[in-house]
């Protein structure tokens, strides 16, 4: 049950990501201009899906600290690694970014060094 915080930690985190990449991506280049840029960015937080990436950023937060509650920071920490794996895909599939085989052998390493702190 204590393992949940960890899920929620790295579901409410891939979310806020995944938002943040997905309205960004719709927003288009930045700006050069210094206040072409900032009416840019104010524009892109003040959008409802930005708040609710702001809204899970801050869930994260909240179950993280309950994990920390539970279990080692030695022991919890690893699992936000899976934030790596789990982006790799999500970025693949919903956004067309490159999958090469420098990340995939570059995620493996990580998903095999959370298998070695885990077990530790």
């Amino acid at each position: 049950m204590n393992h949940l915080y960890i899920a929620a930690t790295v579901l409410f985190a891939l979310a806020s990501q995944l938002i943040m990449r997905w309205q960004v991506g719709l927003a288009g280049d930045a700006p050069v201009a210094l206040w072409d840029k900032a009416l840019f960015i104010g524009r892109i937080f003040l959008s409802p899906w930005v708040m609710l990436a702001f809204a899970c950023t801050f869930l994260s937060g909240v179950a993280w600290m309950l994990t920390l509650t539970k279990f080692d920071l030695s022991y919890a920490y690893p699992f936000t690694s899976l934030n790596f794996v789990i982006m790799l895909i999500c970025g693949a599939l919903f956004f067309e970014e490159p999958f090469t085989p420098h990340k995939l052998v570059g995620t493996l390493l990580v998903v095999i060094g959370l298998i070695i702190v885990t077990r530790g």
